[in-house]
């Protein structure tokens, strides 16, 4: 009962000066549509880029050789994996939604008189991923499981050699156990990742015919993509239980993915800025509100005084004042964001690739449970801190002289 008579008297003191009170709600909420909109276009750039990072490049998981990704470039046939059967803990897991062998080698790739060198991967079409989201196909067609001595080249590397599709190339590497090794390919098709770095040297084919290249029955790694992402963390905790961490070595995506993380903390603290921003309108807009508030009141403070109500009362009150003016502000703030983002995916806009990526993204407003919620708490918590001291300054005033101002 004395939490609905406290709500009353503040909703009554709100209508008095509906104005004012009107300006407070307004300057919250278009601080708070603003913080929710870059919160959610941030979220959604970095599920977009999670997402295709993944798919074209990492995996959700990948089993290796202990110490493969620190030391298996420079000696890779040191770090083969087992045949494909010993990878029988991956088809168990509940989440799997594919998993396939990869084999990586290096060397060079020539075209009539162009010879340029390359980083290539074996995978097998039939049940890698590879290709069926982030990885377009920009001419040609993908590899298929039937696919022989085709090739399929990143675009940068397919302009750098001049190639087309049904052109013929020469693979050749050069294997520290068994030496140089040749192959006569065919491009069978040319891919663009969202990579500029990956797709200027990539070459992928099927994993029997890098095998056959490298006269070898073993693969690198074992990449495992699965329904979910947010299932990552719990899989390879999974895998470590049934796979000997001294001859396997369980790596997630977001451990590989290094460039992903450096554009994330970025981003935070680009977003971080955006929050000191909007608490710092919150702080002056709603203080300078209950400071007049105070002013105006000053009188009326007397009486209450006068009528036996406690200092601590009287700083609540205003104190309740200023979370209610935020929580009015926040919702209606979040209520334009939501409007906002309606019409953000409406429009599809077609947003520029960020630097060292080759493309772009459609724009997006992803206003989560977690967004929602940090809204709202920032809108509740900056106006009763901004709430404070005029609060404070309000409970301290003499009853007779703050009666005096009234008349």
């Amino acid at each position: 009962m004395r939490f609905l008579v406290l709500i009353n008297i503040i909703l009554r003191n709100l209508l008095r000066q509906r104005r004012r009170s009107l300006i407070a709600i307004l300057s919250v909420a278009f601080g708070v549509a603003a913080l929710a909109i870059a919160n959610g276009y941030i979220q959604w750039m970095f599920v977009d880029f999670r997402e295709a990072t993944i798919e074209s490049q990492y995996a959700h998981i990948q089993v290796t050789r202990p110490g493969y990704h620190e030391h298996g470039r420079a000696d890779p046939m040191r770090y083969l994996l087992p045949e494909d059967d010993r990878a029988a803990p991956l088809a168990e897991l509940a989440q799997l939604r594919a998993w396939g062998p990869r084999l990586h080698f290096t060397g060079l790739l020539s075209r009539g008189d162009t010879t340029l060198s390359f980083v290539g991967e074996g995978f097998n079409p039939a049940s890698d991923l590879t290709g069926d989201r982030s990885l377009r196909i920009v001419a040609g067609e993908k590899l298929t499981a039937a696919a022989a001595n085709r090739v399929m080249l990143g675009r940068g590397l397919a302009t750098q050699l001049g190639a087309q599709p049904g052109d013929a190339v020469v693979v050749l590497v050069d294997n520290p156990s068994t030496g140089l090794n040749a192959i006569d390919a065919t491009v069978g098709g040319i891919f663009a990742s969202v990579s500029k770095a990956y797709d200027d040297s990539a070459v992928l084919m099927h994993i029997e015919v890098a095998r056959t290249l490298l006269r070898t029955s073993g693969s690198h790694a074992w990449l495992v993509y699965l329904h979910d992402t947010g299932a990552t963390d719990a899989a390879a905790a999974e895998l470590r239980g049934h796979l000997d961490g001294k001859t396997f070595e369980v790596r997630t995506w977001n451990q590989l993915a290094e460039f992903y993380t450096r554009a994330v903390d970025l981003f935070r603290q680009q977003l971080d800025v955006v929050r000191f921003i909007v608490v710092a309108i919150i702080l002056l807009g709603i203080g300078n509100t209950m400071m007049m508030s105070v002013m105006e009141r000053t009188g009326e403070i007397g009486t209450l005084m006068a009528l036996g109500v406690r200092r601590g009362g009287v700083l609540r009150q205003f104190v309740a004042e200023g979370a209610l003016l935020g929580l009015l502000g926040g919702l209606v703030g979040l209520a334009l964001a939501v409007l906002i983002g309606f019409v953000v995916d409406v429009m599809q806009i077609q947003m520029p690739p960020p630097p060292g990526l080759t493309r772009g993204y459609v724009a997006k407003v992803l206003l989560t449970p977690g967004i929602v919620a940090e809204a709202l708490a920032v809108a509740v918590l900056t106006t009763m801190l901004a709430s404070l001291y005029p609060a404070w300054k309000a409970s301290r005033m003499v009853i007779v002289d703050a009666i005096r101002l009234n008349r």
